[in-house]
């Protein structure tokens, strides 16, 4: 019988459905002389399925299960690893909500995780991890390198956009003593974690990509910003960096050439605005991180003043590719603006939550509903928010834009690093404008008075406009405060925060309209908007809400209809939850 490599996903999304005790009760098994060897493997993607479990043979064979249980482990070693018998009805490929996940993905800077060992560098070596950096070393000049790079069209994965290339000979031409690589993993947008997810899936390629960088611009040390909530993935990039130490990959004389590289990691305690490049240098610095008037740039002066490359987590996982396959067959997919793939988060109100790569150039709509299965309990589309806090909201009928740097610009958002939250024909898109911009102005740094002082009152008129005490002269001001927020700020935080309030307004006018002139939210989200009342006929009395409910607001006898007396009722909805009865209405 051939030996089985089991495979237990322990990236944070594995961990957090019980990946370590699914990992547990296989080590118990092979402690009771199981034949299988046993692994742990980063995100494959497939989030919502958690805890996801491979098993796979020396035949190329491999099974994926998927919501892994400790209970369901022992059937599963006894009828598949130890007599070759997979169960069908917990495998993730047998099931129908399954097709077309992977089908029209693109996995270049995911072409690892889920699939080796991120703790193992043999592993990676194995798959021909750290083949790019030494061609580059033995067989390339720094020119060559970066001609590749701008021949692939990769422009940079952090959410501005630049060509990468561009960046990198720029920073070549700066002429200094000492030069530093910079790979930004400070990733602070909720719902986004793509970043993370290849750090604790492939860090061996972020290595390696930026290795491959230091080469071509001349620099010899690197820092990698990774904020300090990614436990898992700071430990895995400490734990690759020594080992990438001891094999001589990295240190001096790498693969005997003159070629020295070493890298550190920086932890952030987590400040947004550190992901702006200039305020991420502040804070390695150990300066509060804080932006800077540019220029000079960072490709001039950056670290400690000297020229300075940063690129994000993303950026540096596609160039180990990049020069094995070439620049022309990275180009190949994508659209003239926008090459190669992108690394999407789908966080929200869709049914498969988690990571997709896909080519530059598909829609909205086909990674919704085709590669994600479209909308939890087939409710209706409703928008879309991309490019995070910093980006806007698409709305459904936008939902054939590609995804290509200019096209999504003209919606009113921004490509960013790359998560999209998917929202219903529940969600109040005056109340997510408000939680986006309640989220960038608390991580305001506070320089620009715009940015500090704007983004405040902003605040203060949508809190208003959901507690039902909005105006008309609201919205023009709303309109114009944003517009001259994103003007006088100086960093990319200040001139992007207004934009969910500005695209909001601009796709979902009537839903601020229905708030201020009518009282009412639509979506039936904004408490203080709300009317509770109980349908007589569905009432069973069962008492369930006059308990729940804080201010004895419900009136009525046991086993009779309840009615709400509206004077009391603080819209608080605990009666709406609690009832099993469908009988307590909002409106």
């Amino acid at each position: 019988m051939a030996i089985k490599t089991v495979m237990v996903g322990l990236a944070t999304c594995g961990i957090s459905a019980g990946g370590e005790k699914v990992y547990e009760a296989f080590q118990k098994e092979l402690q009771e002389g199981a034949d299988f060897v046993l692994r742990e493997t980063g995100c494959v993607g497939m989030c919502y399925r958690e805890v996801l479990v491979s098993i796979s043979n020396g035949a190329q064979e491999s099974y994926l299960y998927g919501e892994v249980t400790p209970d369901r482990v022992k059937r599963i070693v006894a009828e598949h690893v130890q007599n070759d018998k997979p169960i069908d009805e917990w495998l993730v490929s047998g099931a129908d909500r399954e097709v077309g996940f992977f089908d029209k993905q693109v996995r270049i800077v995911l072409r690892n995780c889920g699939v080796i060992d991120p703790s193992s560098l043999q592993e990676y070596l194995q798959s021909g991890g750290y083949k790019a950096v030494e061609r580059v070393i033995k067989e390339m000049t720094p020119e060559q390198v970066i001609k590749e790079v701008q021949i692939s069209g990769l422009r940079g994965r952090g959410g501005g956009g630049f060509p990468t290339g561009k960046k990198w000979e720029l920073t070549r031409a700066s002429v200094s003593d000492k030069k530093y690589i910079i790979c930004n993993a400070d990733e602070g947008d909720p719902g986004a974690f793509m970043d993370r997810s290849v750090l604790e899936g492939d860090p061996h390629s972020v290595l390696e990509g930026m290795m491959i960088a230091g080469f071509a611009i001349g620099a010899d040390e690197a820092y990698i910003y990774c904020r300090a909530e990614y436990p898992k993935a700071v430990a895995r990039l400490r734990l690759a960096i020594s080992q990438a130490k001891k094999q001589g990959l990295l240190g001096d004389n790498i693969f005997g050439s003159s070629f020295n590289f070493n890298i550190k990691v920086k932890e952030g305690a987590g400040a947004f605005v550190c992901g702006e490049e200039t305020a991420l240098i502040a804070s390695i610095e150990g300066r509060r991180g804080m932006p800077r008037f540019r220029p000079p740039f960072p490709a001039q002066q950056g670290l400690w003043g000297k020229p300075t490359n940063i690129n994000n987590v993303e950026t540096f996982a596609n160039i180990p590719w990049i020069i094995l396959n070439g620049g022309a067959a990275y180009a190949a997919y994508g659209t003239d603006d926008s090459k190669g793939t992108k690394v999407f988060a789908m966080a929200g109100k869709v049914k498969r939550t988690g990571l997709v790569e896909v080519p530059m150039g598909m829609s909205i709509n086909d990674i919704i509903f085709k590669i994600c299965g479209g909308i939890v309990n087939d409710k209706k589309f409703k928008a879309v928010q991309m490019g995070g806090p910093s980006g806007g909201c698409i709305p459904a009928s936008l939902g054939e834009t590609l995804i290509d740097y200019q096209q999504i610009n003209k919606t009113g958002a921004i490509m960013g690093s790359g998560g999209m939250v998917v929202m219903d024909e529940t969600t109040c898109m005056v109340d997510v404008a408000k939680f986006f911009l309640a989220f960038t102005q608390a991580e305001s740094c506070g320089k620009c008075t715009f940015c500090r002082i704007g983004t405040k009152r902003m605040l203060e008129i949508l809190e208003r406009i959901t507690e039902g005490k909005g105006k008309e002269e609201d919205l023009v001001t709303l309109d114009k405060l944003g517009e001259q927020i994103k003007i006088a700020s100086l960093c990319g935080l200040g001139q992007t925060a207004p934009n969910p309030v500005l695209s909001t307004l601009r796709y979902f006018r009537d839903e601020y309209e229905a708030h201020i002139r009518q009282k009412k939210c639509p979506a039936h989200v904004c408490s203080p908007l709300l009317t509770y009342t109980i349908d007589q006929e569905k009432c069973n009395g069962c008492m369930l809400c006059p308990r729940s409910c804080p201010t004895d607001a419900i009136i009525g006898e046991k086993k009779l209809p309840h009615k709400i007396l509206q004077d009391l009722c603080i819209q608080c909805g605990k009666c709406f939850t609690v009832c099993n009865q469908d009988a307590v209405i909002k409106d």
